[in-house]
C-alpha cells in the first residue's frame, strides 16, 4: 500500500563543518540523503513532546542523524519505574527534571545540536506559541487530551507532525499533515469513553517496543525533513510485537468533519474523569492521611482495592481486599461487598476508584468513599518504603 511522496520539509544548511562531515559519513554516502539530505537535517528544527518511552530514543536518533534544534516538551522527573523503557536516562538522574536529563544525554551523543528545553505542561495557552518555532513535530504521549491537542495546534499552523503510540505489545505510527493528507481526528474523530483505554501505566508496556515504534517515527521524520521515500500520512502502521508482523491500514480524510478552528478544554472533551466519578468523588474523597488515622482509631471499614489482580501482586496497602473494577461496574461483585460498615476505594492513583465510587452510589452504598491519590499517594504520604509501579 503506497505512502505519500512529499516535497523536502527544510531548506538545507549552508554548509556542514569538516567534523559534521566525518560525523555524518555513512548517511551522506547515501545517494538518496548525501550532502543536501544532511545539510536540510542540520536546517531542521524538530519538537518532541515528552521525554518518556517514545521521546527517549526519538530524541536521541535524531540528535544523532544531525537534527540541527530539538525541542523538549516535559514537565515530569525521572522515576525508577521509568528506566526500564525510557533510555535517555539513567540511575543518576532520579529526580532530575526529564527535559534537562534528555538534554544531558543529548549533548553526549552530539555535541553539534542545540537543544531548547520547555518545562511546562503543554495546554491550550501554550501550545501554539511553542509549537510556532519548529519545523515538525513529534507526538508520542500517552494521553488522548494531549493527543488531541497536539494535533489541533498542528492543524491551525499548518505543521506536520509524526505520531506514534505504545500499549503492552503492540504499538502504532502515522504521519498526520492536513494540508495535504488525514489529521488525527481522521483516525480517531471521537476519544474513548474515559477509563475504557488504560494508560501504559495502570496497562504496561513491554520496554524495548519504545526503541521498536520510536525508530519509526524517527524514520518518517528524517524523510519528512529530506524528502525521501513515501511518508506514512494516509497511512496507519500497526506493529504486533508477540507476532513479529507489520501491517498498514489506509486513513482517509473525514469530508464531513467539523474543520478546527481554535484549541479548547482538551481535559473536559477527553472527560479524563467521567462526569458521574467526579460527582461521587466531589465529598467522597479521603486522602491517604486520613486512611492512615482511621487505621490508628480502629475504626471499621472494608478497603478495597479495584486494580487489576497483577497490580496487587505488585504492591497493596494492607488490609485491603482485591475486587477489580470492572466487576463492580458489571455488578457482579456488589453482593461481596459489606452492608454493615463502610467501603473505602483504592487504586492507583484515584480515577479508577472514582469510577468504582459512582457505581457504589447509584447501587445505594452511600457511605463509600475513595482515597484520592491512591497507592502511589500512600507510598508518598504515609509509607515511603513502600515500592511503587
Amino acid at each position: 500500500m503506497p505512502g505519500a511522496t512529499l516535497p523536502p520539509l527544510v531548506e538545507p544548511a549552508e554548509e556542514l563543518t569538516r567534523e559534521e562531515v566525518a560525523r555524518y559519513s555513512r548517511h551522506l554516502i547515501i545517494p538518496d540523503v548525501g550532502m543536501e539530505g544532511q545539510k536540510r537535517l542540520k536546517n531542521a528544527r524538530v519538537l518532541v513532546i515528552g521525554a518518556g518511552g517514545l521521546g527517549s530514543p526519538a530524541l536521541l536518533y535524531l540528535a544523532a542523524a544531525g537534527v540541527g534544534t530539538l525541542g523538549i516538551v516535559d514537565f515530569d522527573e525521572v522515576d525508577e519505574s521509568n528506566l526500564q523503557r525510557q533510555i535517555i536516562h539513567g540511575q543518576s538522574d532520579l529526580g532530575k527534571p526529564k527535559a534537562e536529563s534528555a538534554r544531558e544525554s543529548i549533548a553526549e551523543t552530539n555535541p553539534f545540536v542545540t537543544v531548547n528545553v520547555h518545562r511546562v505542561r503543554l495546554d491550550s495557552s501554550n501550545a501554539l506559541d511553542i509549537f510556532r518555532d519548529y519545523d515538525l513535530i513529534l507526538d508520542g504521549t500517552d494521553n488522548f487530551a494531549t493527543r488531541y491537542l497536539v494535533n489541533d495546534a498542528a492543524v491551525l499552523l499548518g505543521k506536520p507532525y509524526v505520531w506514534g503510540s505504545i500499549f503492552r505489545f503492540e504499538g502504532q505510527v502515522s504521519v498526520f499533515w492536513a494540508e495535504h493528507g488525514p489529521q488525527y481526528r481522521d483516525l480517531y474523530p471521537e476519544p474513548p469513553p474515559p477509563g475504557m483505554v488504560p494508560s501504559c501505566a495502570e496497562g504496561g508496556v513491554l520496554g524495548v517496543l519504545c526503541a521498536s515504534i520510536g525508530s519509526v517515527m524517527v524514520t518518517e521524520a528524517i524523510k519528512l525533513i529530506t524528502g525521501v521515500g513515501e511518508t506514512l500520512l494516509g497511512r496507519l502502521m500497526v506493529y504486533d510485537a508477540l507476532e513479529m508482523s507489520y501491517r498498514t491500514i489506509r486513513i482517509r480524510r473525514d469530508p464531513n468533519a467539523e474543520p478546527v478552528t481554535e484549541l479548547i478544554d482538551y481535559d473536559s472533551f477527553c472527560g479524563v474523569v467521567p462526569e458521574d466519578a467526579q460527582q461521587a468523588a466531589a465529598d467522597h474523597t479521603i486522602t491517604p492521611r486520613e486512611l492512615k488515622e482511621k487505621f490508628d482509631r480502629g475504626e471499621k471499614f472494608s478497603l478495597v482495592d479495584v486494580r487489576e489482580p497483577h497490580e496487587y501482586e505488585i504492591v497493596r496497602i494492607p488490609g485491603s481486599v482485591l475486587i477489580p473494577k470492572d466487576r463492580i461496574l458489571s455488578g457482579e461483585a456488589l453482593s461481596e461487598l459489606p452492608q454493615d460498615r463502610p467501603i473505602v476505594l483504592h487504586c492507583k492513583s484515584g480515577v479508577r476508584s472514582a469510577e468504582a465510587l459512582a457505581a457504589l452510589h447509584r447501587a445505594g452504598f452511600s457511605d463509600a468513599s475513595h482515597v484520592g491519590g491512591g497507592v502511589l499517594g500512600w507510598a508518598r504520604e504515609v509509607d515511603p518504603g513502600l515500592p511503587t509501579y
